[in-house]
């Protein structure tokens, strides 16, 4: 975030003799208290300057990046995953093979017949697949996908920096998004690189604004 060379004025006086009021920097800058509202609110709002009634004003000492750093780290899934898509786990790779080129993903979640998780297919295990001899109608998708517990996941209510790294650590291109039901994993959602991706650029869109 770009500040002004007023806000930049004001901070530096807040750090100086913070905590202090609003009419107190105004006249420190020989203004008006009215004149100087928008730009305490955008630097409240920012997370540059705290207040506190009856107190004033105070440097919460953080630079911009801090404050950025801050914010991804209140990020949470819930608020970036995208709808699943799935494959039955008696489907053929065939199938599997369909759904992922008409949905254009690069992962298949697998799940039985109450939506419950038993598998995952990448584009490799179908590419892997399809590069032998085999009819790929013949293929059931469970023999060749990964199975729990060795799949990655991830709930609404994680951080989108811990869900980050878990993609990064484990080199793989989504996470299911589960909740816990009587009989397993319900798969509730699909977490990318891509929604990672746009969740950072628009944070950092909005803090250019």
């Amino acid at each position: 975030m770009d500040l002004t060379h007023r806000q930049e004025q004001i901070l530096e006086i807040v750090k100086e003799h913070g905590p202090i009021t609003g009419e107190n920097i105004a006249d420190e800058l020989n203004l008006t208290r009215a004149t100087l509202r928008p730009d305490l609110a955008i630097l409240t709002m920012a997370g540059f300057l705290d207040a506190r009634p009856r107190v004033g004003y105070f440097y919460t000492g953080k630079t911009g990046s801090e404050l950025l750093t801050d914010k991804i780290k209140k990020l949470s899934v819930r608020d970036y995953h995208s709808v699943p898509v799935v494959v039955n786990d008696q489907a053929n790779a065939y199938d599997a093979i369909t759904t992922m080129f008409l949905e254009d993903v690069g992962t298949l979640f697998v799940v039985d017949q109450h939506g419950i998780l038993v598998g995952v297919l990448s584009r490799k295990d179908l590419l892997r697949t399809s590069m032998g001899q085999q009819d790929l109608t013949e293929v059931p998708v469970h023999i060749i996908m990964t199975r729990l517990p060795k799949i990655k996941i991830c709930q609404k209510d994680d951080l989108l920096i811990d869900a980050s790294i878990k993609l990064i650590e484990n080199q793989i291109d989504a996470l299911p998004v589960v909740q816990e039901s009587d009989k397993g994993l319900e798969v509730i959602g699909r977490l990318t690189k891509t929604n990672i991706t746009k969740a950072f650029v628009e944070l950092v869109k909005n803090e250019d604004v």
